[in-house]
């Protein structure tokens, strides 16, 4: 299913490039907050309930979806084994949709009227939910890093270490983002806070058993 959820990834990217363009197919196919509670001053679009879960398989650029199925391709296959294939997959879906609800009631409570017309697309959420369950289930796992201090060298670091630094930066982000909404440069970190949060909560309801610790270090 990991494979499955980069190609169908990919093929909704390559999609995208296609006539119109990017900017076209996440304006009419990405998810609006205002879709939740109008008005929602902007072009045709999905309704909120279909754009929920077609925005999770659009991003933005070639970093964006190059980065998200880098942390795809790392981390999921040890979740996967753990819940199961089909249960990995709506399991996916589910954290999504949380992200999503995540990210909504933030934007609608503090986002100004323009934050709540712009399109929220990207497989973060989701993601944030895989990075959430192997931060519980596999802690000592240890990830292999690229790290620059001046120069570029590279650092096992435990997972608890790794993700614990990335969801600790999300939640400061975020609390930027709130007082400082320009500083997000469009990043929707409480969809990412959203994800992870829902990892780590339902994972142990779900685990079918325990993956063992990886024979060499994941690649960061």
């Amino acid at each position: 299913m990991t494979v499955g959820l980069i190609v169908a990834n990919s093929i909704v990217w390559f999609w995208e490039l296609t006539k119109p363009g990017v900017n076209v197919h996440v304006a009419r196919d990405g998810y609006y907050p205002c879709a939740i509670a109008p008005p929602c001053h902007v072009g045709p679009h999905l309704p909120w309930y279909e754009g929920a879960f077609t925005s999770m398989f659009m991003h933005a650029s070639w970093e964006h979806i190059l980065g998200n199925m880098l942390f795809l391709w790392i981390f999921g296959n040890n979740v996967e084994d753990a819940l199961g294939h089909v249960r990995f997959l709506l399991w996916y879906l589910a954290a999504g949709l949380a992200a999503t609800a995540a990210q909504t009631a933030v934007t609608l409570a503090f986002g100004s009227p323009i934050e709540k017309e712009v399109p929220n697309i990207g497989a973060s959420g989701a993601i944030a939910g895989v990075l959430g369950a192997y931060f519980l289930l596999l802690p000592r796992a240890r990830v292999l890093t690229a790290v620059f201090f001046g120069i570029i060298f590279f650092w096992e670091i435990p997972a608890v270490w790794f993700l614990g630094i990335w969801i600790l930066l999300q939640a400061w982000s975020g609390g930027l983002s709130l007082v400082a909404p320009h500083a997000a440069g469009g990043t929707a970190f409480f969809a990412h806070i959203g994800g992870f949060v829902f990892g780590v909560a339902t994972t142990p309801l779900l685990v079918r058993r325990r993956p063992p610790p990886p024979a060499a270090p994941a690649y960061s």
